[in-house]
């Protein structure tokens, strides 16, 4: 049995690799529904699961390369970034937001990468959305069907107009916690430490990555 630590980590590694693993919307699909998007992400990631075995086994620099590829079509990784760090942000220079995003996305793909074997034959069930018209951000909320209970996996997107227009994922609920807040506690300690800054914050995850690699 996977206990629920391990399960944690393999549904936000689901998420991650929604992003990851599909590709870019096209146009066409700037208005698509977000229930309907995160239902296409969610397809896509069991077909890529199934067919491509570095992913499944966690090859990190392929992972890496989706990332790379396609995963900025999808996901807000600026705003999710911001918010994690909060209002030191906006006191970063625009090199170090940068290679905040750079550390950040190495951290989530390398904590993530090792629970990706552990997907199989699951499911996702995504919730129709309740929205009105004009709304500019929702939360789809969705269940991995599989092994053991259902495992509550949420989304919250906005609508971003303008180039590259459509829904975008800027956080994610794994079983009643939200990413971002996790990230923001944990940086929030860096920060606020004496002489406490973006770059000590870098240097923190840099560190932490670099620590990740020579495991």
């Amino acid at each position: 049995m996977i206990n629920r630590r391990a399960w944690v980590q393999y549904s936000a590694a689901w998420a991650v690799v929604a992003g990851l693993a599909s590709t870019p919307l096209m146009a066409s699909a700037a208005d698509m529904a977000p229930d309907a998007m995160i239902k296409q992400l969610s397809d896509e990631v069991l077909n890529t699961l199934k067919t491509d075995q570095s992913i499944r086994g966690g090859d990190v620099s392929k992972i890496t390369s989706y990332v790379d590829s396609v995963v900025m079509p999808n996901v807000d990784f600026r705003r999710m970034m911001a918010s994690a760090v909060g209002p030191k942000w906006r006191t970063a220079t625009a090199a170090q937001q940068q290679q905040l995003q750079d550390e950040f996305k190495k951290l989530m793909v390398s904590t993530y990468a090792g629970a990706l074997h552990q997907v199989s034959n699951q499911t996702i069930s995504v919730k129709p959305v309740r929205m009105q018209a004009g709304d500019k951000e929702v939360v789809v909320r969705s269940e991995i069907l599989g092994r053991g209970d259902p495992i509550q996996l949420d989304y919250r997107l906005q609508k971003t107009p303008g180039q590259g227009m459509g829904w975008k994922i800027y956080n994610l609920n794994v079983m009643g916690i939200w990413m971002v807040e996790t990230y923001r506690n944990q940086f929030q300690e860096e920060l606020n430490k004496p002489g406490g800054s973006p770059q000590t914050l870098i240097d923190s995850i840099a560190a932490r990555n670099k620590a990740n690699a020579g495991k």
